[in-house]
């Protein structure tokens, strides 16, 4: 039973044929996560007592002939800023260091009704603040290609535990690009379906307009499965969609010809590195495959940058005013007065970042500002959404790098806020869309690093998305080119 190369299948093959238990997959899976994570430190904390109750009950359902659901025996990781019952939820700051949540999030309950097991809570960026995973307050995150590199963020914790293999699939949360990218410094599938696809009843909140909860995996089928289970109407959101969840496995056919896919000329302007040519050479293979490949335009991308962390910001200093001190978080004790209890415990709770984003998103919603910046990017982000209607009026896709550049070494951006920033440049759009985006391996750099090719279709058009990322998968990426 070897944990770093099972899929959802083989879990299911080897549960059919008795040659592993749920609870035997369960202990072996947690003994290697024990294990690997001092080199990563992807994981905050392991659930034993959770997994291997989940994992027995799985084991009583199949001893009964029942169904023990799509995803059963399979250990799952869940990023903590998802809230989880008796289990502890961070964020990665040390606000919530000791915070204990009293329900579970509905993207937990669903995956562990399909017979899902939370095997621990993966380490992340600050209140999901950052592009690199080096944000937490417990520490950076390593990326398992390369220790001395980043796995991206700020879902970094999520990527590392699937590439790194002590989770079969892992749950993130996206709000620019927190998916997507460390899926391709990782060289692992991630997934940002359709904003309202799944719930956020329990997913802590960033920026609410624009966060995601979203499977990672190794392979295609993997992140389907996983996205299949967790999504649907929930009524404890009011932001979950009433669309129907798809049988994704029934559209991933191999056979994806006659699609077109279209090549977004700002996205490849001045592209020119190896990631450039993986990504082009992913073009020639989906070409190769049999989809029909056009240029098209995004004009409104060039503000993007700016047009998100206004509206980002904006929000993230709403959403983390809650953080006072009085109810579930830390509190500073040096403190005489209420006002220097709330200036205490914020001060000595949130890290550089958090501080940083909610200056900026203040002063963006403060007298005399509001129209001028945070009124004028919610214009641009209907600009943005409708650059992508009128292209997928004439694609059925589009095709475009996820980031600049591989993974990055720690330290290397951690000083310099802005350059940090625009590693995000071709990922925001799809947020500030609502639209489902994925990143999918396309092959490795000169230096070994992974490069992920991001593709994008219309609202609720996962199925599409899939089934173009699992041919390319199938027929072995840019080796086809």
């Amino acid at each position: 039973m070897d944990i770093a190369k099972l899929t959802i299948d083989g879990i299911r093959s080897g549960l059919k044929a008795k040659a592993f238990s749920a609870r035997e997959l369960c202990d072996a899976a947690l003994a290697f996560a024990g294990a690997e994570n001092p080199k990563t430190n992807a994981y905050l904390m392991l659930s034993e007592a959770r997994a291997r109750a989940a994992a027995d009950a799985v084991d009583a359902k199949l001893a009964r002939g029942e169904d023990a659901g799509l995803l059963a025996g399979v250990p799952v990781a869940v990023k903590d800023v998802i809230v989880t019952k008796g289990v502890r939820t961070t964020c990665g700051s040390r606000l919530l260091e000791k915070f204990v949540p009293p329900y579970d999030a509905t993207a937990v309950e669903r995956l562990e009704a399909a017979g899902g097991v939370v095997i621990g809570k993966a380490n992340c960026d600050e209140f999901a603040m950052g592009s690199s995973n080096e944000n937490s307050a417990f520490g950076p995150v390593r990326n398992p290609v390369d220790l001395e590199r980043v796995p991206g963020g700020s879902s970094g914790g999520s990527a590392a535990v699937v590439a790194q293999g002590t989770a079969v699939v892992s749950l993130g949360s996206d709000t620019g690009g927190s998916i997507r990218q460390p899926a391709s410094f990782c060289g692992v599938v991630g997934v940002t379906p359709t904003y309202g696809r799944v719930s956020r009843y329990g997913l802590v909140a960033f920026a609410s307009s624009l966060d995601h909860i979203g499977p990672f995996g190794r392979n295609v089928r993997d992140t389907a499965a996983l996205l299949e289970a967790i999504a649907g109407r929930d009524e404890m959101d009011a932001t979950s969609a009433f669309a129907p969840v798809p049988r994704y496995a029934e559209a991933m056919t191999g056979d994806v010809r006659g699609m077109k896919i279209g090549l977004p000329k700002e996205y490849f302007a001045g592209l020119a590195s190896e990631t450039g040519d993986l990504i082009l050479r992913g073009v020639e293979a989906l070409k190769k495959l049999g989809c029909e490949i056009k240029e098209v335009s995004l004009p409104a991308t060039e503000w993007a940058i700016s047009c998100y962390y206004i509206i980002c910001t904006a929000e993230a200093s709403s959403n983390l005013a809650r953080y006072d001190g009085v109810k579930y978080t830390l509190r500073s004790e040096d403190s005489g007065t209420l006002a220097a209890m709330y200036r205490n415990t914020r001060g000595d709770g949130f890290g550089a970042e958090c501080k940083r984003r909610i200056m900026l998103g203040t002063y963006v919603l403060s007298h005399g500002y509001y129209d001028a910046y945070y009124l004028k990017a919610q214009r641009v982000r209907t600009l943005i959404s409708r650059d992508f209607q009128n292209a997928f009026g004439e694609v059925d896709a589009l095709v475009t790098p996820v980031s600049p550049f591989p993974a990055f070494k720690l330290g290397e951006k951690l000083d310099d806020p802005l350059a940090m920033y625009l590693s995000d440049i071709y990922t925001i759009t799809g947020d500030l869309a609502g639209i489902p985006c994925m990143s999918v391996p396309c092959g490795t750099a000169s230096s070994g690093l992974p490069v992920g090719m991001q593709i994008l279709t219309n609202h609720f058009q996962e199925a599409a998305m899939f089934r173009l990322a699992e041919a390319f998968e199938r027929n072995g990426g840019v080796d086809a080119a």
